[in-house]
């Protein structure tokens, strides 16, 4: 990532964080500057806490092993360790019991709620007061998998979004039962009903006779009320395109239901992992980034975190360096048909590997 290149100490990850919002693209951008804004929050004196969720981190983690430094070197370090979370079950048993050996807080999470969500909290001593920075992202806290796994995150040090994540810590420790957030979308807390109202906000658009376009990139769309304003959606005169890796419940291209909505499922050499919701918003653009899915389970029976973006460089990259590129894909692409089984784009004149073109043109973020 630009910004962290020329690092010479802790300070400077805070201080390029503080002069704006930074959003790394995996596995084109490396996942190292997470890893590093984990160790610069360990060593600094001026760092007060570290909050974090970890669901998958995966053995000899450096993420956990900064966590483990950062206690050690007196500071407060809480941790909310999923021990549900499918395949890493043993691995994060055991990385919950050496992060309390160390006299880390280490929290189970909420009784019937998986905690999917991806978050870390650096809370710093900055002046007269503090500061809160994030690291926000659609993936784990694996740097293996995100060297595999295609994925986004975003530093920021936002008042309110830092607030947001105070409270929802706050909420999985059990010390607040919080139900309005300033900018970030919670599940099971108000995700659901921000996304539904976002999708209507569209439907608005195109009934008065505006451009009305969505653009949705999950794993699966499984949820029905989803689904169905989707549908009503269709039927309103938006355009939509679904990039659904795994499972799709929606049929596109039914006459009269679903004539406007398209799915694309890629699969290529890295695993599509981000979550991307694109909005149009009568020219106001809007994206946000998370680790919800369309699906009962993430809207409803999990702790996700879905978050915008608010640099308008970074709207304009996902927008015209990702997900446009995503849907002019003709050789990994798969088009679903309205009877629900999926056929090949086809290559045409000029072919098109969306994970091969980004890693050839990687853009300067910061621009």
């Amino acid at each position: 990532m630009p910004a962290f290149r020329q690092v010479t100490s802790p300070a400077d990850i805070f201080d390029a964080i503080r002069q704006e919002n930074l959003l790394l693209h995996h596995p084109y951008d490396s996942f190292t500057p997470v890893v590093d804004f984990l160790n610069a929050a360990a060593r600094d004196p001026q760092v007060l806490a570290i909050k974090q969720t970890l669901y998958r981190v995966g053995p000899n983690s450096p993420v956990v092993e900064a966590l483990l430094e950062a206690s050690e070197r007196g500071k407060q370090v809480a941790v909310l360790v999923e021990l549900k979370a499918r395949f890493d079950e043993e691995s994060n048993i055991g990385w919950a019991k050496r992060l309390e050996q160390v006299g880390v807080h280490v929290v189970y999470g909420l009784v019937g709620l998986k905690t999917h969500s991806k978050i870390a909290m650096v809370i710093r001593r900055e002046g007269d007061g503090i500061r809160r920075y994030l690291h926000l992202a659609t993936g784990n806290y694996n740097p293996g998998t995100a060297r595999v796994y295609e994925d986004l995150g975003m530093f920021t040090c936002n008042e309110e979004m830092g607030a947001d994540a105070t409270d929802l810590f706050n909420y999985l420790t059990g010390y607040s039962t919080k139900q309005d957030y300033k900018k970030l979308l919670v599940a099971p807390v108000n995700l659901r009903q921000r996304l539904e109202s976002l999708i209507a906000r569209e439907i608005g658009h195109a009934l008065a006779g505006k451009k009305a376009h969505l653009v949705i990139k999950v794993n699966a769309v499984v949820d029905q009320p989803i689904i169905q304003l989707l549908y009503q959606a269709s039927q309103s005169g938006v355009q939509i395109d679904l990039l659904v890796r795994s499972i799709c419940c929606l049929r596109p291209g039914i006459k009269g239901v679903s004539d406007n909505i398209r799915v694309t499922s890629i699969v290529g050499r890295y695993l599509e992992h981000s979550r991307i919701y694109y909005f149009h918003n009568g020219g106001e653009e809007e994206i946000y980034l998370g680790s919800a899915d369309t699906m009962p389970r993430n809207l409803d029976h999990r702790v996700e975190v879905v978050f915008p973006l608010e640099k308008p460089a970074h709207v304009r990259y996902l927008k015209e360096q990702v997900l446009d590129v995503y849907l002019r894909d003709n050789l990994r692409a798969r088009l679903m048909r309205s009877d629900g089984t999926y056929v090949r784009a086809k290559p045409g004149d000029k072919p098109l590997d969306v994970q091969d073109w980004l890693m050839g043109h990687r853009v300067d973020k910061k621009a």
